[in-house]
């Protein structure tokens, strides 16, 4: 994706700023929702293809803005059909996002960072350090190439049922972006997903989850991983900034808002020896039964230099058993994709890393093709 420091990309604003801008250009705002439905129901790439838009318009907006998507440096499918692509953003680093497909539903789980902020234990895309956020063109435009990879432009073919922010990245580290992505996400004349369609996953940022209500609707899942401060306080370090119980409160105030039957999901990654055992399960039922869910646990998936492994089948039933006999609804997240490094947790990207965080594990490098050349993932 070059720089285009001139022009506004117009993937990049929600409905109301799209009229915004119309507006500031002495236009009728009604041309907002022509152009939405351009950009994202057409999936036009040039102001020429907007035929019910005069030409002297198209000109102007030619002048001033552009629809610019990243560069596609990696498109590739695992056996069990998980698709994953690498996608550069501008100063060079890139993402990655993947789509499971799983029946009628096809999963897209989006990023929303340059590498991440946060530095979990058990996310190999915490070791990569940190660059920056996406821009809200830069999210939706995951969306886009999604759409695009299988067949001709058309949402309402629903070749996305599902988004879920749960890609490289806090979303609420990133939160005017995302929430604008969302809606477009969710607007009738974008793509029309419904609000339980659209899942924003946090570790626990409790101001930002408290404002996310006053604007949005999205459905919530939350990074628990751990069923008490102490432990979690090792793998999810934010947590020390704001406990387990901040963080249940906070998710009872956002269920609070919705005026409707939605739960949360919690995410828990079971990691053996460290989180997996029965007394943690035990724990793990007196803190959900203070917030109505539903529990996903996911087998840790193991990444290069992590200490880190995968409990044996009998412990991960042994731990769903237990919450399923406490009236928890509990699901464990089938691992997909862990061949092309695309299973959860596994996403890394290529990050020119502001922390120096990354300079703390021994690097990693993975020889892809891309258009003919290796490329270092």
């Amino acid at each position: 994706m070059s720089e285009s420091p001139t022009k506004i990309n117009l993937l990049g604003l929600s409905p109301t700023k799209l009229e915004d801008f119309f507006e500031q250009m002495g236009e009728k705002r009604f041309r907002a929702t022509q152009v939405l439905k351009w950009l994202h129901q057409q999936g036009a790439s040039s102001f020429d293809e907007m035929t019910n838009i005069s030409k002297a318009l198209r000109a102007r907006l030619a002048e001033v803005a552009e629809i610019r998507e990243p560069e596609i440096l990696l498109d590739k499918v695992s056996k069990d059909g998980t698709r994953k692509w690498v996608i550069r953003m501008d100063g060079g680093s890139a993402i990655e996002m993947v789509l499971i497909p799983d029946g009628d539903r096809r999963t897209l789980c989006v990023s929303s960072q340059v590498g991440c902020s946060l530095d979990c234990s058990f996310c190999s895309t915490g070791k990569q350090g940190f660059n920056r956020n996406l821009s809200t063109a830069e999210i939706i435009a995951q969306l886009r190439v999604a759409i695009r990879a299988y067949g001709p432009f058309d949402p309402s073919e629903r070749r996305v049922s599902n988004v879920v922010l749960m890609g490289m990245g806090e979303p609420l580290m990133n939160f005017e972006n995302v929430v604008d992505a969302t809606e477009l996400m969710m607007d009738d004349n974008a793509y029309g997903l419904s609000k339980r369609r659209v899942t924003l996953s946090t570790a626990g940022v409790v101001p930002a989850l408290d404002r996310l209500r006053e604007v949005s609707d999205v459905s919530l899942a939350i990074s628990l991983h751990a069923p008490n401060n102490a432990l979690r306080d090792q793998l999810v370090p934010i947590n020390k900034r704001y406990p387990i119980e901040e963080l249940i409160a906070a998710c009872n105030r956002y269920l609070e808002g919705l005026n409707d039957k939605r739960v949360v999901t919690v995410e828990y990654t079971l990691i053996e020896g460290i989180n997996d055992q029965p007394e943690h399960a035990r724990e793990l039922v007196k803190v959900l039964r203070q917030l109505p869910c539903k529990l996903n646990l996911i087998p840790f998936n193991p990444f290069p230099n992590s200490d880190y492994r995968r409990p044996s089948e009998d412990a991960i039933q042994r731990f769903k058993d237990i919450m399923l006999k406490a009236s928890i609804i509990t699901t464990v997240r089938r691992t997909r994709g862990d061949d092309v490094d695309a299973a959860c947790g596994q996403l890394v990207g290529q990050v020119e890393d502001r922390t120096r965080r990354s300079q703390k594990y021994i690097p990693v490098v993975q020889e892809e093709p891309v258009h003919g050349k290796s490329q270092r993932l």
